[in-house]
């Protein structure tokens, strides 16, 4: 259910808690990632659109999340607001074992290090390009540096092409929370202009992951606040 987050309740520390599941999305971002998970494990949940970057467009945002950064997640009493970790709580937490990979199995090592590497790796790369591309003024917009890390994205990708040569889906041969995380980070990479590094498999990859029901569900949500989409929205300031 979309909900303002006016209607969330505080507790004796003054912070939120929630009964159900509750995220704060912006359409694009990383919550994107908690927002399919959730979908795709079928559980109920609130949520609260926002405007990117929130830490400017939503009022009291910061008292809620000091950091002001997208995803904010909060459970109960349990606050998260990394968007790989948030994922790997949920099918966790809830026991949601058709997207999840037990400890005990031979892949999950690698099912971890997907988890990690989905953000670490593959995104941060990605919000330098369009930082010195497209956030900063453009006395401040750097062309260099956004090229540079471009390639250092694309570059990063060469496990990933390998690994894809004989799959469909990243581990176990089944759909898990990894694809989501790493096929957030593809997807963004595309939704950027940076799909034509993208070799073969990795393009068959994510039209795979893009053409699941959930995903095709969640997707548009929030997209009439969407900067990315209205250039008009644009409020960056210092």
């Amino acid at each position: 259910m979309i909900i303002n987050d006016t209607e969330l309740s505080l507790n004796g520390d003054g912070r939120v808690e929630t009964t159900k599941p509750t995220l704060w999305h912006c359409h694009n971002s990383r919550s994107t990632r908690v927002l399919w998970t959730l979908a795709e494990m079928g559980i109920d949940y609130d949520l609260i659109e926002m405007q990117f970057p929130p830490r400017i467009n939503q009022p009291n945002y910061k008292s809620i999340n000091v950091l002001g950064t997208v995803p904010y997640f909060v459970d109960g009493q349990s606050h998260m607001t990394e968007s790989s970790a948030t994922c790997h709580y949920l099918v966790e937490k809830y026991h949601h074992d058709a997207l999840r990979i037990d400890v005990s199995h031979p892949e999950y090592a690698d099912y971890i290090n997907w988890l990690f590497m989905s953000d670490a790796t593959l995104l941060f790369p990605q919000t330098i390009v369009i930082r010195y591309s497209r956030f900063e003024p453009k006395e401040r917009q750097v062309p260099q540096v956004a090229e540079d890390y471009k390639l250092w994205f694309w570059a990063r990708l060469k496990k990933l092409d390998q690994h894809l040569l004989n799959r469909s889906y990243l581990c176990d041969n089944r759909f898990t929370v990894a694809d989501i995380t790493v096929g957030y980070a593809l997807y963004f990479g595309e939704s950027q202009g940076l799909a034509s590094g993208y070799s073969p498999q990795v393009l068959s990859y994510l039209e795979r992951l893009k053409d699941r029901e959930h995903f095709k569900r969640i997707e548009p949500i929030g997209d009439s606040k969407s900067p990315f989409l209205h250039p008009e929205l644009w409020t960056m300031k210092k």
